[in-house]
């Protein structure tokens, strides 16, 4: 059977994020004979995985003004996946021999071997000659005959390069949306001292405090024993709960386990569902996030309800 790259018709097609779906999808393109360009707003490959100090100014992440952070890592996160089934077919994800002293052997890895892995998945199929980095896409909407190569079909893409400040405005076959979406938070209102999990990074800030996490999965896992080892008490509250639970959370002292929060006080005091009442010094939402496309105008041909994306094609 002849490749299928020799029945289809090469396109134009426009990538949208250096992440792990970013990267397959352009080597998985290029392999079938089509002329990819993938935008990433940072320096360097990885999306999600690239790990920083950094958080944004507003802890709730809310503010439309605020400087941006795209990272949700924080510095203890592991996989929750075994690598065997997060490695690419054509190259598996293995502890490579001759890798530094300083890679992640285990089964379940830190975020900065999966950064490592997809550094070398990039190297290996010469990803990175596709990609403009420090690029931002502003808007993408469907092209018009008026757009010079435009037409039916076709998609106009317009992108800012940070370092030369250069704006583009090209037209391209199609687009592949590789943003991901653990950037813009998910969110209830309350009226005391707050963050998302988004801006959570490392575990010392909480030292010798109460803290109430809401959320039950992975992340809200994940936080609560990683602050469990400073802070003074952890409880968590999750709406799958029965409203009578509380439970010691096993192997810990100082966790918790609660039906969701029935309502919050100015002075800092707590009451969950099961009736208990706890002073806290912070509440964590480890509620997730929504998927989020800026950029993306489609005049109704793609939307967006309650995290499913709709009529694609």
């Amino acid at each position: 059977m002849a490749p299928s790259s020799s029945l289809t018709k090469s396109r134009h097609v426009a990538v949208i994020g250096a992440g792990a779906a970013g990267l397959v999808a352009a080597k998985e393109l290029r392999r079938e004979g089509h002329s990819v360009v993938i935008f990433e707003r940072q320096n360097q490959i990885g999306g999600t995985w690239i790990y920083t100090d950094d958080v944004e100014p507003d802890p709730l992440s809310v503010d439309p003004t605020r400087p941006v952070v795209h990272s949700s890592v924080y510095g203890s996160l592991r996989t929750n996946l075994p690598r065997e089934c997060m490695g690419f077919r054509d190259f598996p994800f293995v502890t490579r021999s001759g890798a530094s002293e300083s890679r992640d052997p285990r089964r379940f890895p830190s975020h900065s071997e999966v950064l490592a892995y997809l550094q070398e998945f990039a190297k290996e199929f010469g990803i990175e000659e596709m990609i403009r980095f420090e690029t931002v896409v502003v808007r993408v909407s469907p092209a018009t005959k008026s757009d010079g190569k435009g037409g039916i079909g076709k998609w106009r893409v317009e992108s800012t390069e940070k370092e030369k400040k250069v704006r583009r405005d090209e037209i391209y076959d199609a687009v592949v949306v590789c943003n991901g979406h653990y950037i813009e938070p998910r969110i209830s209102s309350w009226p005391g001292k707050e963050m998302h999990s988004h801006n959570y990074r490392i575990p010392e800030p909480f030292k010798d405090q109460v803290v109430v996490l809401i959320g039950n999965s992975l992340s809200a896992d994940d936080i609560s024993r990683d602050i469990a080892r400073v802070a003074n008490e952890v409880h968590v509250a999750c709406r799958s709960n029965a409203a009578d639970t509380f439970i010691k959370q096993t192997g810990y002292t100082n966790i918790w386990m609660h039906s969701m929060i029935e309502r919050v006080h100015e002075d800092g005091s707590v009451v969950f569902q099961n009736g208990k009442t706890i002073l806290a010094d912070v509440i964590m939402h480890c509620t997730g996030y929504k998927y989020h496309f800026p950029f993306l105008e489609t005049n109704g041909s793609v939307n967006v309800d309650d995290n499913c994306v709709n009529k694609l094609l």
